[in-house]
């Protein structure tokens, strides 16, 4: 039988006992049912995971004991840095979620000219907050032992130039595809537009800052699709969905 997984932003030792948050306390107690000596693994993001097993629980608390320290790494070879134009509602989280599964190290929310969405007072805040938490949920999920950062809401044109690495954009109308290039130190950073795709002006803005347009085959992608389908390609052609990662 599967072990449920749960993150948890504090230190973990063995033979110690962490009383979970509320909000993974009442996931363990009213969703999970799990009841006194069940089997869960915690993880903190900094690499590994704990087996541990449910010492109490009640409606105050719930506490585990740290038992035994699982040494497992899920993570790919290569580093992938994701800029995302932000898309509209469940897009965007789809497309957060889908990386965080599909390997991405970290990303960040991109504002764009065509970029829909307006972020008024606390808005913004709580935005990065909700994928934040989406992030949070599919490294659970995926099984992964590092959890990606969800940067704080840039403009494209200040996120361009401190990047490095293999620098792609995708453009459907490029003439190159990932197939004609090759990451840097096994870096490689995609951008990618919201609705509407990047203007004349971003295209230049990323070109300039040393991104190379590329094309994911010959049709239009949708915003989230295209996110999805490039981060599966880089880690085909260069992580660990092949069978073994090529060094470059």
């Amino acid at each position: 039988m599967r072990v449920s997984r749960l993150y948890v932003s504090v230190n973990l030792s063995l033979d110690k006992y962490v009383e979970l948050d509320e909000e993974n306390g009442h996931y363990v107690r009213a969703v999970l049912r799990l009841k006194k000596d069940a089997e869960i693994i915690l993880f903190n993001g900094q690499g590994g995971e704990y087996l541990c097993t449910i010492f109490e629980v009640s409606r105050k608390l719930v506490m585990v004991l740290v038992n035994k320290w699982l040494d497992r790494c899920v993570e790919s070879l290569l580093s992938v840095t994701l800029g995302l134009g932000i898309s509209r509602g469940d897009r965007m989280d789809l497309s957060v979620q889908k990386a965080v599964e599909l390997g991405v190290n970290g990303i960040t929310p991109l504002l764009t000219e065509r970029c829909v969405v307006q972020f008024k007072g606390e808005k913004k805040t709580q935005r990065s907050i909700h994928w934040q938490k989406i992030v949070q949920h599919a490294a659970e999920q995926s099984g992964r032992t590092m959890v990606p950062v969800v940067a704080d809401i840039e403009q494209l044109q200040d996120w361009v130039g401190r990047q490095n690495g293999l620098k792609v954009f995708l453009d459907p109308y490029a003439d190159l595809t990932l197939l004609d290039i090759a990451p840097i130190d096994m870096k490689v950073t995609l951008l990618t537009g919201p609705e509407g795709g990047f203007s004349e002006q971003e295209r230049n803005i990323a070109k300039a800052a040393g991104f190379i347009p590329v094309r994911l085959g010959s049709r239009i992608l949708r915003t989230e699709t295209a996110s999805i389908a490039a981060l599966a390609a880089v880690q085909m052609l260069w992580g660990d969905f092949g069978k073994q990662a090529v060094l470059i």
